[in-house]
């Protein structure tokens, strides 16, 4: 029998078993919301960034947002005292109307109803009301601008109403009002809806003008209600009109920005992309000069000072040029002059024994004088193979640890005669790179020497580390240490922490800057890290597979006992690196 299917069996298939049928799994509500979010970011970033970088974006937006601001208060303004305008004049229109009417068929209510003859008389006299001849002659005047509403409370059913208009569209506070002030003389309005018997008519915005009217049957209110459905569309249109043009007004202003600040920002930008490339080495970028303005002053600056840069530039290149190349010949003359005077030497040296002390000693002196010539002849020789880019590589898969064993070799006897311990820590795996070994041995040969001379007796510390894709040794001494800011003088050329501060080994000056531009030329680097009265700590990082990018060290630059007690004071926060493999710790003597 085939196997039950995920349906059959109750069970939902998994996100990967889906993938393998070819569909895709749902996704849920979270994590749609998820990724819209980013793309809400990342779509912010680009905007920020484009923000940013953009002068003519930042002028344009901004006079977008004043223009927009600045219409639209004067907008609302305007639009406003337009309002005040037509409802004002439509108020007063319309109150002078009501009093008129008021007056024209008040002498209908000075006639009692009791006075009116019965119906079957008179059919022109007999058959209406005093009510109802006001409101036929209030309606006539009327016609379909507004509606009349006549009210009284002392006779119930003499209310009277023209058109379709309902009585619940006088507001009670209106009728309070007017009859609180019992005058006939003042008429009082009050904004309403307009409501419609069965919804004949939508119901509208407008006012009620209230008037009362004396007569023998009791006191009768009138109420004008006018509708503002004219001015409401006519106000409508207004604003739809201020809109527009409001809007074509900012984009207006904005174009004008955006013309006139292209015509600003467009020479800045060719000038900032002609210094990048003047900053790239092509010194005979220029700018083209259009007019007499402050931008073509501006470009004619620029032009000036890059032929004068270039001309300086090409002045230091052969000052350059003819200093390495004197360095250069004269290192290579010496060499004849001073193997003679090294043979001669190594004579008197040899038959010291039968001078007398004086001379005994000025033996010894020449030649350790010679010797020191030499290392710094050789050293000259080698800064003038990198300045001329005449050095090489012989690289080979090597064993860092039979490196740094050779290197602390070479300079136990000089740690001897400074009563100076090294405490090496070495991984135990093989840390194999492609690299130089005679260059990288002569870079902790400078290092460990340059601890000596200034670890003043204390031990050095010597930890190698490595990761997949880098190796690195860190030499820590404890002696005097490094000032602020003096990280990397320390690899300048015949630079000193301590002028004052004589020199117990006798170094040329040029062991760092020699092998900072070994580290260098591996594709590595050489730095270092010192604090007053902590020592300093040296780090070289090389790449394990030659030509690789070296992204980061294996090691910390920072020792990590010196980390943590800043950390422990709060002075900052540890940022540790720990090397792969297993630590050993050896002491050689």
């Amino acid at each position: 029998m085939p196997p039950p299917s995920a349906s059959a069996s109750g069970r939902k298939p998994s996100g990967s078993a889906l993938k393998a049928r070819g569909k895709r799994p749902r996704r849920t509500l979270r994590q749609i919301a998820r990724g819209v979010r980013r793309r809400a970011r990342r779509l912010a970033g680009r905007l920020r960034g484009a923000y940013r970088r953009s002068l003519q974006l930042r002028v344009v937006t901004s006079t977008l947002v004043v223009s927009m601001v600045v219409v639209a208060v004067l907008g609302v303004f305007l639009f406003q005292s337009i309002t005040d305008a037509m409802i004002a004049g439509r108020t007063r229109a319309a109150t002078a109307e009501a009093k008129a009417n008021v007056s024209s068929v008040a002498g209908y209510f000075t006639v009692s109803q009791n006075d009116v003859p019965p119906k079957g008389g008179d059919q022109d006299t007999a058959v209406s009301t005093p009510v109802e001849l006001a409101a036929r002659a209030l309606a006539e005047r009327a016609g379909s601008r507004y509606d009349v509403i006549i009210l009284n409370k002392s006779r119930v059913g003499q209310d009277r109403a023209t058109g379709n208009i309902d009585v619940a569209s006088v507001p009670e506070r209106l009728r309070r009002d007017l009859q609180k002030s019992g005058s006939t003389t003042l008429s009082w309005r009050q904004p309403a809806t307009l409501r419609y018997l069965d919804h004949a008519e939508p119901n509208q915005i407008g006012f009620v003008v209230g008037s009362l009217v004396f007569s023998p049957d009791g006191t009768y209110e009138i109420y004008h209600l006018f509708p503002l459905q004219e001015e409401e569309e006519t106000l409508s249109s207004v604003l739809q009109l201020l809109i527009i043009v409001g809007a074509g007004l900012v984009l207006l202003l904005a174009a004008i920005a955006s013309l006139v600040t292209r015509q600003v920002v467009t020479p800045v930008r060719l000038a900032r992309q002609a210094a990048e490339r003047l900053a790239s080495g092509r010194l005979e970028e220029r700018l083209k000069v259009r007019g007499e303005d402050d931008l073509a002053r501006l470009a004619t600056s620029f032009n000036e000072m890059a032929s004068n840069l270039a001309l300086k530039i090409h002045q230091l290149e052969e000052l350059s040029q003819v200093q390495r190349q004197f360095v250069s010949d004269v290192s290579h003359e010496l060499r004849t002059p001073l193997t003679t005077v090294r043979m001669a030497a190594d004579l008197l040296y040899e038959a010291r024994e039968d001078f007398d002390p004086m001379a005994a000693r000025s033996a010894e002196l020449m030649q350790a004088q010679l010797e020191r010539f030499e290392s710094m002849l050789a050293d000259l020789l080698e800064i003038s193979r990198y300045d001329a880019g005449a050095a090489t590589l012989d690289l080979e898969p090597v064993d860092m640890r039979d490196v740094v064993l050779r290197a602390v070799g070479d300079s136990e006897a000089l740690a001897e005669r400074h009563a100076t311990r090294f405490e090496l820590r070495l991984p135990n795996e093989p840390c194999m790179a492609e690299c130089d070994s005679r260059r990288v041995e002569r870079i902790l040969r400078n290092l460990l020497f340059n601890a000596i001379e200034h670890g003043e007796g204390k031990d050095i510390v010597v930890a190698l580390g490595a990761d997949r894709d880098a190796v690195a040794v860190a030499v820590r001494d404890h002696g005097v240490g490094l000032r602020h800011g003096e990280e990397n003088m320390v690899f300048d050329r015949f630079w000193r922490a301590d002028p004052s501060r004589a020199r117990t080994i006798g170094g040329t000056g040029l062991g760092l800057a020699i092998s900072r531009e070994d580290a260098i030329l591996h594709g590595g680097w050489l730095q270092a890290w010192g604090s007053p009265g902590e020592g300093t700590q040296f780090r070289l990082s090389l790449p394990r597979l030659a030509g690789s990018e070296l992204k980061g060290s294996p090691l910390p630059l920072v020792p990590p006992e010196v980390e943590m007690r800043r950390t422990w004071r709060g002075q900052a926060t540890p940022v540790l690196s720990a090397a792969a493999g297993e630590s050993g710790v050896f002491d050689v003597d």
